[in-house]
């Protein structure tokens, strides 16, 4: 089982940049796909980026590819995600989340607010 914190959410301008952070509790944090999802008010929650168990592979939904960066540090049981070029249509809370099998997200994190004033 792993915990996750995340941090670093906050208020920016559109053009902005934010890293959100996650900190996974556990030794098994190599184990875990890890991926970034966020929800908007009054939107289904949509999945950001996912990133391998090793940092090899990643995957970006469309919205944010070229603007959007996951990455891991196994050693710090941290992984982050580097948004650039924000837009307000960015505005959600943004959850991060593990996943033994990277088909299904068991545990979660808090989430931490990201908004976007245009």
């Amino acid at each position: 089982q792993v915990q996750l914190v995340e941090s670093g959410g906050g208020l920016v301008q559109a053009g902005g940049s934010l890293r959100l952070s996650c900190a996974a509790s556990g030794r098994t944090f190599s184990s875990y796909v890890m991926g970034w999802f966020r929800q908007a008010p009054g939107k289904e929650r949509e999945r950001v980026a996912t990133i391998s168990r090793g940092g090899g592979s990643t995957n970006y939904a469309d919205s944010v590819k070229g603007r959007f960066t996951i990455s891991r540090d196994n050693a710090k049981n941290t992984v982050y995600l580097q948004m650039n070029g924000l837009k307000p249509e960015d505005t959600a809370v943004y959850y991060c989340a593990g996943s033994t099998t990277g088909l299904t997200y068991r545990y979660w994190g808090q989430g931490t607010q990201v908004t976007v004033s245009s």
